[in-house]
């Protein structure tokens, strides 16, 4: 599957973004989508999380902040991200993971930057 990350952006603390995530195919049957990010110098990691069940789960750092959310008519995964704060600077990666043979998919990354 194909995925096309966008919606990044410079974003004053307390500032608010959303980013998509659009897919190739139909990614509501056997894909958890998630997002995770990676800020300089430091390891990706999972920010957000929604299974093909519709369930989600969060890093600790982003809850009640970040909601990640799904159209299936548009195959598109969103998170909407609020309260921001500058720690949240990291380019933003969409991923899909194929639950059958766990073969996963990356977007190509989207900065988000957070600054006054």
């Amino acid at each position: 599957v194909q995925l096309v990350g966008s919606g990044g952006g410079l974003v004053q603390p307390g500032g608010s973004l959303r980013l998509s995530c659009a897919a190739s195919t139909n990614i509501f049957s056997f894909y958890v989508m998630g997002w995770y990010r990676q800020a300089p110098g430091k390891q990706r990691e999972l920010v957000a999380r929604i299974t093909d069940g519709g369930g989600t789960n969060y890093a600790d750092s982003v809850k009640a902040r970040f909601t990640i959310s799904r159209d299936h008519a548009k195959n598109t995964v969103y998170l909407q991200m609020n309260s921001l704060k500058p720690e949240d600077t990291a380019v933003y990666y969409c991923n899909a993971q194929d639950i059958r043979d766990l073969t996963e998919s990356w977007g190509q990354g989207t900065q988000v930057t957070v600054s006054s």
